[in-house]
Formats: C-alpha cells, structure tokens, sequence
C-alpha cells in the first residue's frame, strides 16, 4: 500500500477530511469525438497533516497535464478583472519598478501595469493563455516557476519589486521548489504578493468543490507561513478576501516581521478548531448534506415538470457534478462564456456546454449556478430571466433558490 506523506514537512500523520471518490481530472474538457472513449479518474481524498497541518491531496497528475493547453482564461471574469486593476492600482509603482507576475494567464493584471507605463514581466505555463496575453501587449515567456527558470528570469531582466501570485499557489506538488522560486525572483527590498483561497472559509462554508485534482494543497495562514519560511519568504501582513468564496492575500518579503493582522487571523484560525484534528471532523457529513439537497432539488425539478439549466463550467462544478452524480437527464446542458467550451462537454458528468445565449433561447425554469464565487456579478448578468419567472439555484454553502 502506496503511503503517502505530507509534501511540506514530510511526516506521515495525515488524517482523511472528506473522501469525495474518484473524478476525472476537472480541466480535461471532452470533445464529441472523445465520448465513446474510457476516462482515466483518480481518488480525490483529502487530507490534512497533524503536524504541519497542510491540507493536501496526493499528486496524482502533473501540472504539466493541466496547464500545458489550459481551457481557464481570466480576463471572461468581469469582476476578477477589476479585482486585479484595483491590486495593481494600490500598489507603490514608481517609472522605474519591474513586477512579475506568476501564472499570469492571459495578462488579466499585467495589462494594467502595462497601462501605467511600468515595466513587467508574465511567466505562464500555458501556452494558449500566455499567446492571448502576448497579444494584449502583456510581456509574457513560456514557462513553469522553478528554482531554475527564475534564474533565467532574473538573469535576463533583473530582480522585481514586487512579484505577483494569485490563484497558483495550491497548483503546485513543489511547494518548497515554487517558494524558492518567488525567493529568487524578488528584490531584497521587495515584496511577494500571494492569493489563495483560505481554508477557514471552504471548511466554514462547505465549499468542497473547489477540491480538485489540480488543486494539491488548501491552506491556513498558520500553513502558509511555514510554507513560504521553507523558501526564505517570511509572512508580513494578510488581508482577508472575498475572491473565491474566501481567500487570503498574503504578503512576504526576504526579511520582517508578522503584522497583528498575521496574529489576528492565526487566532480566528485557531478558534475555528483548524490548528487541532477538532475542526475537521463533521465536513464529510456536511458535504453529504449538500450533495443530498442538491440531488433534492433536481429530482424534484424533474418530477414537476420543471427545467434546469446550468450556468457556467468551471473545474469546481465539476467536482460537484462528479461527487453528486448529476447527469444529463437531471441538468440538459450548462453555458459557459469561454468559447474554448462550446461544442464539449464536461468531464464525467459528460454534460453539453453551449454558450450563454442559449439560455434566452429557452427560458427555463432554473439556472443552477455552478461558479458560485461569482455570485454578485451573476446575479446581475443573469437578470433577465426574471423575464419569465426564471430562477437562479446555489448550491453551496446550502442550497439556495433566488
């Protein structure tokens, strides 16, 4: 038996969170050629290490798989767009100050740094993201971070004042390798600015689908710290976020000293029972609960007579899709604004993805929502069906019809 251990302090005391069965990877987007073929799944178990307690999954694929030709584009999110012009906006920039960003994507953040006349760099893995970046004008090369690859970086353009993570750093199997590599990349007076969703809101919040295979690790603040101190970064100051459902920004620099706010969020952290086994113990139970709601509601839909469509095809409905076992007699189709999707169909579930028209086209019923983080700016964008009695449906934290 294969054992496994923890990938930031190496113990082998891990403890199981929720075991949510096995999925198909949730990037690997089908075509129509490709649904008489078999698909791979693997286990999706997380766990949690008692000594360091990272929360983890095992690295069962390899970022390379995911990311190489990756279906996710940033800039389709209006509201992570302004997320990233109002980050940039509130940084100290001067003509001369360099920033790079890691996994830029399709240059969502840097244009803005680009609008201020400020020198930047992207490094993304992503080939097809990374050449839409390019043509926004975002400096952009193709690359993972590693220890190495910043060497390059830094060789060819100099060390940066501040260097930009979001969204990637519970992408990465080598955390202690990738903290190296921001290490590198940033000035000794400069700062390293990491977003990640935090672990207090998906446990609080039941937010178990964003647990998925290219997620390998969910982190705490108390976490996080020890996982930057592996690569020389130490945490100087946390914000709480409301990105993602929840999410932590976290500021690191070569050299300093933690902020209150560090201190604050440690404690609420720790009154949440997350330095202990305690807070972990009933989310398998409440995971099923929302499984058993959700599957509720859809069958009773269509029992009445009532349609439901879905909204969006993010990596997380697929997990919730995959753990709930929804198909397409229980949800015909969802929509998705990302034309890389239109015409396949979702992992899995193997559930239609057309493009956000067709909804007008066929006034349903119910829109059950499955990139739930973008709540308000769905809300909004998805008015118009009140135009026939239409509905909006979250299902996480609990199941809610709008």
């Amino acid at each position: 038996m294969r054992m496994m251990t923890c990938r930031l302090c190496g113990s082998d005391d891990l403890t199981g969170v929720v075991d949510l069965g096995a999925t198909p990877p949730c990037e690997r987007i089908l075509t129509a050629d490709q649904l008489d073929e078999p698909e791979v799944t693997y286990p999706l178990h997380l766990r949690v290490c008692t000594s360091c307690w990272l929360a983890q999954i095992p690295p069962l694929i390899t970022p390379e798989e995911t990311f190489t030709d990756y279906a996710y584009f940033s800039s389709y999110s209006a509201s992570w767009v302004e997320h990233a012009r109002a980050f940039v906006a509130g940084l100290d920039l001067r003509p001369d100050s360099f920033v790079v960003e890691v996994a830029s994507n399709d240059g969502y953040l840097l244009r803005h740094v680009v609008e201020r006349g400020v020198r930047c760099l992207g490094v993304e893995p992503s080939v097809n993201v990374g050449q839409a970046a390019r043509e926004r004008g975002v400096p952009t090369v193709t690359a993972f971070l590693t220890p190495e690859s910043a060497q390059a970086v830094v060789a060819e353009h100099g060390k940066a004042d501040y260097v930009v993570a979001n969204n990637v750093y519970a992408h990465i199997p080598d955390v202690i390798g990738f903290t190296e590599g921001l290490r590198t990349l940033v000035a000794d007076d400069g700062l390293v600015s990491v977003e990640v969703q935090h672990l207090l809101t998906l446990m609080q919040l039941n937010q178990y689908d964003t647990i998925y295979h290219e997620h390998f690790q969910y982190y705490t603040v108390a976490s996080a710290q020890r996982a930057l101190a592996t690569g020389g970064l130490t945490l100087v100051d946390v914000e709480l976020l409301t990105t993602h459902g929840g999410s932590i920004r976290l500021w690191a620099a070569p050299s300093g000293a933690p902020s209150q706010r560090v201190s604050d969020v440690l404690a609420m952290e720790k009154a949440a029972g997350l330095h202990e086994i305690s807070g972990y113990i009933d989310f398998t139970e409440r995971v099923a609960k929302v499984r058993r709601d959700l599957l509720g509601f859809l069958i009773t839909a269509a029992e009445e007579g009532s349609t439901v469509v879905g909204y969006g095809a993010p990596g997380k409905g697929n997990t919730l899709l995959n753990h709930c076992g929804v198909r397409p007699d229980l949800l015909p189709y969802t929509v998705d604004r990302n034309p890389y999707k239109h015409g396949k169909f979702t992992p899995g579930a193997r559930i239609p993805i057309f493009e956000p028209e067709r909804i007008a086209a066929d006034k349903p019923d119910y829109v059950l929502v499955l990139p739930w983080n973008l709540r308000d700016e769905l809300i909004d964008q998805l008015s118009y069906i009140r135009d026939w009695g239409g509905r909006l449906v979250f299902p996480i934290p609990t199941l809610e019809v709008v």
